[in-house]
């Protein structure tokens, strides 16, 4: 296995800066997610990796040595393509088996080889076909037995699994985290799906236009995101998030959200204070930080339900706060029916506030 390093990259195409400054590091044996929408970068980052693009600067090290110049074929990656790119006239043990065949291996070691994956992802009653005769998922099961089959430094894969239909997608999820866990490979996976990186990943790396937005684990960039970007990139549905103004009033703090007003933990004013941000402030909460209630209480305010979305287990119900919504998360059927009125209010310790003109995380963290 291999530790893999990437020091100030950057790539350009033409004019295009599609890489901007990136220095990552993955640790040998670990599982990286890179996370971003369509056209962040991720891909080209993944294939430059690979040797599949050449980078325009700085330095890609596996195990410590520089390796940017190296052809892709030197560089002892196996890569998995979204698209699976079997051959369609081998049958499934002959594809698994190219790879080891092209370096002129023992008939008797590619055969234990071939077979000892096959076992592993499950497909030991597939060798025998042919890839038109196969399901999506067991085509992936494929490809992903072909660049496994060869023991690399590190496996690389770009949304591998993001042609297949829900159902298929979950239980490829599992059975790409039990491999990693049972081979134990250096892994570097491609999604824009946060589900996918939020279940796979030791760590995720979320990018936006080129830039490294954060580095963290699932619980990390979910529960401290560095920046609005991750904040509302990450979480479904995504977090609430809405300019705001914290004022003293009586001795109490209140944070003012298009009109109205939630009662707030005093402490809040000197946090805010210390980076002068009272004002030009965001407040970001997920649907889970706002409270509802059936009955008036201390610190709630009576709003309407104005769109309830039922997800089976809980509702997500939407909250006219003056001109806006409040997505709040309750459980199945807690608020009947639209128009249906409710109090509210917002939990202090799930809250987060930003920077409004950077969109920089304050870093503000009530009662921790």
């Amino acid at each position: 296995m291999a530790e893999i390093e990437l020091r100030d990259v950057q790539k350009f195409f033409g004019a295009v800066h599609v890489i901007r400054e990136l220095n990552l590091t993955v640790k040998d044996k670990e599982f990286v997610v890179l996370l971003g929408p369509s056209g962040c970068g991720k891909t080209t980052t993944l294939r430059a990796i690979a040797g599949l693009e050449e980078i325009s600067e700085g330095q890609i090290l596996i195990d410590g040595k520089p390796v940017q110049t190296l052809h892709a074929s030197d560089r002892d990656i196996a890569f998995v393509f979204q698209l699976y790119a079997l051959y369609p006239h081998l049958s499934v043990y002959e594809n698994i088996a190219f790879p080891l065949r092209a370096t002129r291996q023992d008939r008797t070691a590619i055969d234990a080889s071939v077979r000892g994956v096959a076992k592993a992802i499950g497909i030991e009653h597939l060798l025998k076909l042919k890839p038109s005769a196969l399901s999506g998922g067991d085509m992936q099961r494929v490809a992903i037995g072909r660049a496994l089959v060869r023991r690399p430094k590190a496996l690389l894969m770009d949304e591998p699994i993001g042609s297949l239909d829900a159902k298929l997608r979950e239980g490829m999820r599992i059975e790409l985290k039990r491999l990693h866990l049972e081979n134990g490979s250096t892994s570097i996976y491609v999604t824009h799906d946060q589900v996918e990186a939020m279940s796979l990943a030791d760590r995720i790396v979320i990018m936006h236009d080129g830039v490294l937005q954060q580095v963290g684990t699932p619980t990390e960039v979910y529960l401290h995101p560095a920046n609005l970007f991750v904040a509302q990139f990450i979480g479904s549905p995504v977090m609430n998030v809405t300019e705001a103004v914290v004022r003293e009033d009586g001795g109490a703090a209140q944070l003012m959200l298009d009109g109205e007003s939630f009662e707030v933990p005093r402490e809040l004013l000197a946090m805010l204070d210390a980076k002068n941000a009272r004002s030009d402030l965001n407040l970001g909460i997920r649907p889970e930080g706002v409270l509802i209630s059936h009955e008036s209480q201390a610190g709630y305010l009576p709003l309407e339900a104005h769109i309830i979305q039922p997800y089976g287990g809980f509702d997500i119900v939407d909250l006219k706060v003056g001109n806006q919504m409040l997505r709040a998360r309750t459980s199945s059927g807690f608020v009947g029916r639209a128009g249906d009125r409710v109090w509210a209010k917002i939990d202090p310790t799930q809250a987060h506030f930003f920077d409004t003109k950077s969109g920089a995380s304050l870093d503000i963290r009530l009662g921790e």
